[in-house]
């Protein structure tokens, strides 16, 4: 494996920032590890982070790398400091630069495949709402998306006051429920015929697993294709590094 820190600079953002990107590597001498290699582009997993952290942390909690070296699968793993992912309302437009700006990027840098079946997206807390707003809003992007611990009922949390500052800085005062920001909303109004398949997994003693529980009918009412896993856990890295393994290997890789 190559394990890349990328530094460049965002015209959407008007600002300089990074991405940390994993791009697979065949090998034969390395101890310990296999590595693996598709003779064309790689696929491509979108892994992004929670709310308090950056560009670096999938590497830093868990063994990420070690996970994917088999598997011929690039992973970018973008920062967005605490956006939701969304265009701010006060702030800066890490919308636009998450689903415009970033997939273009990495293809001009980097030889990964862009076709729909090849490209995933999944993150954790922020990120999974973040992967399901990306993969609910544009479908014809993704063969699959995953959240793990997903903040996935974010009109909730506005409505019980949680983060009063954050929430009006980054949706405003408008209220998120029914909005482009509500992931219940869009999957009612979407139509699940274009979705891509959905995996959502959360621990019972995640404050957050009554978003997944919300989310999880919310799909179903919909007809669309989603995993729904809960089981024993919290909101930490024991359960998102043991987690992302399963989201790996639900990912519909090609062999």
């Amino acid at each position: 494996m190559a394990l890349l820190r990328c530094d460049f600079f965002s015209d959407v953002l008007g600002i300089s920032t990074s991405m940390t990107v994993i791009l697979p590597q065949a090998t034969t001498a390395q101890i310990g590890m296999a590595g693996a290699a598709p003779a064309g582009p790689p696929p491509v997993l979108y892994l992004l982070h929670g709310l308090s952290d950056d560009a670096t942390i999938w590497t830093r909690r868990t063994s990420i790398e070690r996970y994917v070296a088999d598997r011929g699968l690039a992973v970018v793993m973008p920062q967005v400091d605490r956006s939701f992912y969304v265009d701010e309302r006060h702030g800066n437009r890490y919308g636009t630069f998450l689903t415009d700006e970033l997939p273009h990027v990495v293809g001009q840098f980097f030889r990964v495949s862009d076709r729909r079946e090849d490209t995933f997206v999944a993150g954790l807390s922020m990120g999974g709402y973040g992967a399901m707003r990306w993969a609910l809003t544009r479908p014809d992007r993704f063969a699959a998306a995953a959240t793990l611990s997903g903040a996935l009922d974010v009109a909730s949390l506005q409505d019980e006051g949680d983060r009063p500052e954050l929430f009006e800085r980054v949706f405003g005062t408008t209220p998120v429920r029914g909005s482009e920001h509500d992931l219940l909303a869009l999957l009612d109004r979407g139509d699940a015929s274009r979705l891509p398949r959905l995996y959502a997994a959360c621990g019972t003693e995640d404050p957050l697993v009554a978003h997944q529980e919300r989310f999880a009918a919310a799909a179903q009412r919909a007809g669309a294709d989603l995993t729904s896993v809960v089981r024993p856990g919290a909101h930490d890295w024991a359960f998102w590094d043991a987690t992302v393994q399963d989201v790996l290997d639900w990912l519909p890789l090609k062999e």
